[in-house]
């Protein structure tokens, strides 16, 4: 393949990824799935004329997520407690409008939302809403009708209307509420943590049923602190490192033993309190996390 079309295909590998992500929750099958995409450009490119390498390249990524979805679908079916998708970390002192428009884009309440969708929906939704692919295209990429495909994205928007953020936290906020928590946390005060909490607070904790986790979400604020300070106490002399940052666009920590990554933490706000917490502890979903510090052993900087 000549430069120049290796050249196209590096500037739309980002969206791709974003794309492939948010179909599948999983970076390895998304970083997979545009690799292979890669490949199927290459051999199309020897046989035939590619007219539009952008859609082209859309609608390969999107078929093959599909057919990842509908076995991923089998496997979740017999998954051990709560499913998270695996997490995006990055550095906490990025530009506070990034980390917001990455929160909208790849927000745990989103692709949870997501998950509930069909296969055909998510693909619809996320390739119209999302990319801004007319619907003629969508639904000659889904082998669809244009009326199927525009039903098809109006139910999803309807199913995730209500992961939108009301109002978009601001950086001082987020960064103030993330301090507030670790403080309360660390003088194991419950009457400081309680305030930080709004009364439906929900966390849920991904294990995959690989290392201890509640086995259903936890919820409301009495509940929330008491599982919160009990942890603390029991396990905070195993943690041996904090690094802060930002998970899937929102404040959190990432939690270090003497073996490496232990689990993340990222904060859902609402309205000047915390509404959500989103604890990844399976292992297998924290491989890209660690290998992100071991090439950073010293954390951000």
């Amino acid at each position: 393949m000549n430069r120049t079309r290796l050249d196209t295909f590096e500037a739309l590998r980002p969206e791709l990824t974003r794309h492939a992500y948010r179909m599948l929750g999983d970076c390895g099958e998304a970083e997979d799935a545009v690799q292979d995409t890669y490949l199927r450009w290459s051999d199309a490119l020897q046989r035939t004329e590619v007219e539009n390498d952008r859609a082209f390249l859309r609608s390969v990524t999107t078929r093959l997520c599909l057919d990842r979805l509908r076995s991923a679908r089998v496997r979740r079916e017999a998954y051990v407690g709560p499913w998270l998708p695996e997490p995006v970390v990055s550095d906490p002192n990025e530009n506070p409008e990034a980390a917001a428009a990455l929160a909208d884009d790849v927000s745990f309440a989103l692709l949870l939302a997501l998950e509930r969708l069909s296969p055909l929906e998510r693909a619809a939704f996320l390739l119209h809403d999302g990319l801004d692919v007319p619907f003629e295209e969508v639904a000659s990429m889904l082998g669809r009708s244009e009326p199927s495909v525009r039903r098809l994205a109006s139910r999803a928007r309807d199913h995730l209307r209500e992961t939108r953020p009301r109002a978009r936290v601001s950086h001082e906020d987020a960064i103030r509420l993330r301090d507030a928590f670790a403080a309360a946390l660390q003088k194991e005060d419950p009457a400081a943590l309680a305030e930080l909490l709004t009364e439906d607070v929900v966390v849920t904790s991904d294990g995959g049923g690989k290392v201890s986790a509640a086995t259903v979400p936890v919820a409301g604020r009495d509940r929330v602190g008491r599982m919160l300070l009990g942890l603390q106490r029991k396990g905070g002399a195993s943690v041996k490192r904090v690094e802060l940052a930002k998970i899937n666009g929102l404040p959190g920590f990432v939690f270090f033993d003497e073996r490496g990554v232990m689990q993340t933490l990222a904060l859902e706000l609402r309205d000047g309190r915390i509404a959500a917490m989103y604890v990844m502890r399976n292992p297998e979903k924290l491989v890209r996390v660690a290998e992100r510090y071991a090439a950073q052993p010293s954390g951000w900087s």
